[in-house]
């Protein structure tokens, strides 16, 4: 399978299924460095915080009039 044609989101929920033709293994890396170079406790600092961040956004609203306009599918 070609790389374009994969979902990554979708087809490598448990894996990687390309392997070293993988087009993400910067990311791979780079989550990689962070996981082991970051203490446990400051990672759940960061989360908490995001957490905070967000209560603190809001609802956010969407309205039809926004959404999709006549003759969209």
């Amino acid at each position: 399978m070609e790389p374009a044609q994969v979902n990554c989101a979708e087809m490598c929920k448990n894996g990687c299924i390309l392997g070293d033709r993988c087009p993400n293994l910067e990311y791979r890396d780079q989550a990689s460095k962070f996981i082991s170079e970051t203490p446990l406790d400051q990672m759940l600092d960061m989360a908490e915080e995001a957490l905070r961040r967000k209560a603190n956004e809001g609802p956010k609203w969407v309205f039809p009039e926004d959404g999709i306009q006549p003759g969209d599918k």
